[in-house]
């Protein structure tokens, strides 16, 4: 996905409640339905070799009712990622402040099944969470980290506008900003 202002503009006006459609996906509210098919990636180890991975399917299920909840509050939480074409739950992420790590400001984050990996599909979602960010919730910062050895996700960061900030050595961490485009 292209992004450019016009891109941005419209994925901003059909975000509907906290759904946004984008060339290729779907990105929505967790359930609790979604779950288990969403354990399958987070607690997967290898899908999860750069950041946090949930042990059990009942972490998982914490982890991303909390990140609803907030998107009450904060008005945007981390989606699951369909994929239009065949309907599959293949990632989760999107723009959040995490709750089970405060003081970060609000946050690019996602989280991919490793078979959809190298498709775009990360470049399409940081895309649309930003058009969130800048459109809806009008912030005038996003951050977003990276582990130093996942050169794919410093790659989409910095393709969505992101610059490096600093490294943080206690959490082994890039961390990268964004601030929001003069219009």
């Amino acid at each position: 996905m292209r992004r450019t202002d016009d891109v941005c503009l419209v994925i901003a006006q059909r975000y509907v409640g906290a759904m946004v459609e984008t060339e290729r996906l779907i990105l929505r509210p967790s359930r609790r339905a979604d779950i288990a098919e969403l354990f399958e990636f987070l607690g997967d180890p290898v899908a999860m070799q750069h950041t946090h991975s949930d042990k059990t399917l009942r972490e998982c299920q914490r982890r991303v009712m909390v990140h609803e909840w907030r998107r009450r509050r904060d008005g945007c939480a981390p989606w699951v990622v369909v994929r239009r074409e065949d309907g599959r739950i293949i990632g989760w992420g999107g723009l959040y402040e995490d709750p089970f790590d405060p003081g970060w400001n609000f946050e690019v984050g996602y989280y991919f099944r490793p078979d959809v990996w190298g498709k775009g599909y990360a470049s399409e979602l940081v895309g649309a969470a930003l058009a969130v960010a800048d459109k809806r919730l009008e912030l005038a910062e996003v951050w977003a980290m990276a582990h130093p050895d996942n050169g794919g996700s410093q790659r989409v960061l910095q393709k969505a506008g992101f610059v490096f900030a600093r490294h943080l050595p206690e959490r082994n961490r890039l961390l990268f900003r964004r601030q929001r485009p003069v219009s």
